[in-house]
């Protein structure tokens, strides 16, 4: 999730553990314990593009570091911030805690895959859910933050965590829906889908992109799950095949390695970009949920030496040109 929404989760959590007087203090060390996994992204490389894809929600993420994690926040702020707050190191170590764990398994909900299990597991677990950035989630957990920092009270904190468990409720329903119309819509086209999943698209719960492989293509749909259904259909694309789409790579090159690390971190969502057959794209994102342009790809180049990696590219495309087309998905209505 964004870093907002992540803080504001993690204050939550740990205001329901504050005294009166310690609102303020808990607030605080919640919301940067549940900011502080995403540090992980300082982890990069000017050579290797693809570094920050392997550690990014990787250990730090991780449900075994959560104690580690947040021991490492309190000596860091406890020092800085926690006289000002009339805080003990035991204080501080809880609600850095409460917010650090409510972490990963926020990020989990999303559809980017978060190592929970590390090390034990390299699987990135994600549950398709929530969108990375959702205002029914975000604003509701803020306006329980304030009304609790003004009136002392635990009943809007609560009350706005017991809106945040019904809304991750609802949204394994629509998501789950989505899956059942996108199951249907591919038998309908004679294909028994080797996989099936279903992403809710930018900021809600009522249209979601569907990706299906049958027959070695990945098929792209956008699905509203309104009071009725309705199905955008959209386009299908080769999977890559590295072998028969980049034949002029050698096997035990770097390039040939970061694909591979790239598969990994997209869960084998990949395809050959249509317009440049020497861009790999994650079929899992783009702007329009029934839509195959990737958010981000890597870069091969057929001149690089043996030793040389992949280049990383993000893909923003043009979203104000989209979003009037998402909004018509949204609200159900027919688009040209």
């Amino acid at each position: 999730m964004d870093p907002v929404t992540q803080g504001a989760l993690g204050a939550a959590v740990a205001l329901t553990k504050a005294r009166t007087q310690q609102v303020a203090g808990a607030a605080l060390f919640g919301a940067l314990g549940g900011m502080a996994p995403d540090l992980d992204v300082l982890i990069r490389s000017g050579t290797d593009s693809l570094l920050f894809l392997e550690y990014h929600r990787q250990f730090t993420h991780s449900l075994l570091f959560i104690p580690l994690g947040a021991l490492l926040c309190s000596l860091v702020l406890s020092p800085l911030l926690g006289k000002r707050f009339e805080l003990k190191f035991s204080s501080v170590y809880l609600f850095c805690l409460l917010g650090y764990a409510t972490h990963g398994l926020l990020d989990a909900c999303t559809t980017y895959g978060t190592l929970l299990f590390w090390p034990f597991s390299h699987e990135r677990v994600a549950w398709n859910v929530l969108s990375i950035i959702d205002p029914l989630v975000t604003l509701p957990l803020l306006a329980g933050i304030f009304w609790t920092l003004r009136s002392k009270s635990s009943a809007a904190i609560l009350l706005a965590l017991a809106w945040f468990g019904s809304y991750l409720a609802l949204a394994t329903v629509q998501r789950d829906r989505a899956e059942a119309v996108a199951l249907e819509l591919a038998q309908a086209r004679g294909h028994s889908p080797v996989r099936l999943e279903a992403k809710p698209s930018f900021a809600n719960l009522l249209v979601f992109k569907t990706v299906y492989e049958a027959n070695n293509r990945f098929y792209v749909d956008a699905v509203h799950v309104g009071f009725d259904a309705r199905i955008y259909e959209g386009v299908s694309v080769t999977k890559l095949d590295v072998g028969r789409n980049l034949s002029w790579l050698d096997s035990e090159s770097q390039q040939a390695k970061d694909i591979e690390r790239f598969r990994w971190f997209s869960n084998d969502y990949l395809a050959l970009d249509q317009q440049d057959a020497n861009r790999v794209i994650d079929m899992r994102y783009s702007l329009l949920p029934n839509d195959i342009n990737a958010l981000w790809s890597i870069k091969l180049d057929p001149s690089a030496a043996s030793d040389v990696h992949v280049a990383y590219q993000m893909h923003r495309g043009d979203s104000r040109a989209a979003l009037p087309t998402l909004w018509a998905m949204i609200i159900g209505e027919d688009i040209d």
